[in-house]
């Protein structure tokens, strides 16, 4: 007998998420690259949107979304890791363009 598959629907102010591929390494404004593991400070990190409980009013899914990786619950589904947080838990959003933005692009 082979395995169902199974459709997963976040519940109430939950949101699903993805760490954006890249955010482990990066390079600093003079070109030295600081490894993942190097920490200096709690450091936010960016991923994408793949599911949004029914209360949640501000992201949807395939949004960027800006978040603290640490203290999240996290979950594997067929060889992807994904994130389970509340929406109170984010901190920024990436639109395409808003009128009440902060003006600063990615």
């Amino acid at each position: 007998m082979s395995d169902p598959k199974l459709e997963i629907q976040m519940l109430h102010d939950r949101v699903m998420v993805r760490i954006a591929q890249g955010s482990g390494e990066r390079r600093s404004s003079a070109g030295i690259v600081i490894p993942a593991t190097a920490q200096m400070a709690k450091r936010l990190v960016w991923g994408e949107v793949h599911g949004v409980g029914n209360h949640v009013r501000t992201v949807k899914v395939g949004n960027r979304v800006l978040f603290s990786p640490e203290d999240q619950f996290e979950f594997e589904v067929q060889g992807q890791t994904y994130l389970v947080m509340r929406e109170r838990d984010l901190h920024a959003v990436a639109a395409e363009s808003s009128d009440d933005g902060s003006g600063l692009y990615l």
